[in-house]
């Protein structure tokens, strides 16, 4: 075959041998956020998991099998594409759009995935189960259950099997039992909920693979880690294509394992602003939304220490997003230690603007984004315009 032109990419899993400065402490903590508030039964589990994944961050044989899976399975690296003709509508900003969607299964979840089944097979597990929202994490680790000859037991809420029915039917497809969850709000909080509880029944054969960078540790660190592989390529990519770095790293941000997968690589840049986009819904102002930094205070929620939507009484209130990925009330610690810190800015996008930049880059494009992604499309595509006198990348 022969060889394409292009930026020298790193290894896919290089970024998940080296531990960083930006590493939370020994208990999972980044500044005041994170650590592990979980019951009793659940703490010899946590300890199992965090053992394996320090042994297998320092594994060679590991990070070469994530290696291979990555490069040869997922197909990894993805484009970085400049889209110019969305670009029109960004006020002369450079936008370029790191093409997760290509990946196998269509979307980021795949690399986080990948990681925790191997973590699962060789921990001697032979059933997985993982909560999920729009259904992405759902098929990425029925997938990767298939590929390893793993159980697979999918936790959805009923609200989002029924408007993500075509995930739930490839779910299926490849062997995943798929439980509708009826509790609570019946969105991505009470599947979480649901597959902690299983989880604690059936710990001895089962691992929980996590599918957002939140939780109690080692979750939030683990899946930034498997998710380092999107910033660290984009890095190289953008160096390459546009001669420098961009001036800013936007992403859309629910729990947000893909934000803070492409915003890691660029942390120690400060010339580079990391903008991550939240789920307005109908409006801040409404109520019925899922903007955990712009309507959310910090408190304790599923396990860790971080913003999260909560009433006068510490209650969680229910999320809305036209977006089953986003809607979700609370976020990983990472980003609120980003956030208070000011080395990130995190910003509401409504359904209405999610849903017209839908629409333009799928006409201007050809590319058809998830709405979760549409957030972080909107967002740019309007700070763009407002960046652009004085800014010509993004």
């Amino acid at each position: 075959m022969a060889d394409l032109a292009g930026p020298e990419l790193p290894r896919t899993s290089a970024g998940v041998a080296e531990p960083t400065v930006h590493d939370p402490d020994a208990l999972g903590h980044f500044g005041s956020y994170g650590g592990r508030l979980v019951p009793e039964a659940l703490m010899a589990v946590i300890e199992e998991v965090t053992a394996a994944y320090e042994k297998a961050r320092g594994d060679q044989a590991f990070l070469d099998e994530l290696d291979r899976l990555q490069r040869h399975y997922s197909g990894r690296p993805s484009p970085l594409y400049e889209a110019t003709r969305l670009s029109e509508f960004a006020g002369g900003a450079r936008l370029f759009l790191k093409r997760e969607d290509l990946n196998h299964t269509g979307s980021h979840k795949i690399n986080n995935v990948l990681g925790q089944a191997l973590l699962a097979r060789q921990m001697g597990k032979t059933r997985v189960i993982a909560e999920t929202g729009a259904g992405q994490h759902g098929v990425a680790t029925a997938t990767a259950c298939a590929l390893l000859g793993l159980e697979c037991i999918i936790y959805m809420g009923a609200v989002d099997t029924a408007r993500q029915a075509l995930n739930v039917a490839r779910m299926r497809l490849l062997g995943a039992t798929v439980v509708s969850v009826e509790a609570g709000s019946k969105t991505l909080k009470d599947a979480i909920n649901e597959a902690f509880r299983d989880w604690v029944t059936n710990a001895d054969d089962t691992y929980y693979c996590f599918g957002t960078a939140a939780g109690p540790h080692p979750f939030p660190l683990m899946v930034r880690d498997f998710q380092r592989v999107i910033g660290m390529e984009a890095r190289a990519q953008i160096l390459d294509q546009a001669g420098r770095l961009p001036d800013a790293v936007t992403a859309c941000v629910g729990g947000g394992s893909n934000a803070i997968g492409v915003f890691h690589a660029f942390i120690d840049d400060p010339g580079v602003r990391l903008v991550g986009f939240e789920a307005a819904g109908d409006g801040v102002e409404t109520g019925r939304h899922a903007a955990t930094f712009t309507g959310g205070s910090p408190g304790a929620f599923q396990g860790s220490f971080s913003y999260l939507l909560q009433d006068e009484d510490g209650q969680t209130i229910e999320s809305h997003s036209i977006s089953a990925g986003l809607d979700y009330p609370g976020v990983g610690p990472e980003h609120a230690f980003l956030k208070d810190i000011g080395r990130a800015e995190y910003r509401p996008v409504t359904d209405t603007e999610a849903m017209d930049a839908f629409s333009l880059l799928c006409r201007r494009e050809g590319i058809i984004p998830a709405i979760e992604s549409a957030h972080a499309v909107a967002g740019a595509s309007s700070s763009g315009r407002n960046w652009a006198a004085d800014r010509s990348s993004w």
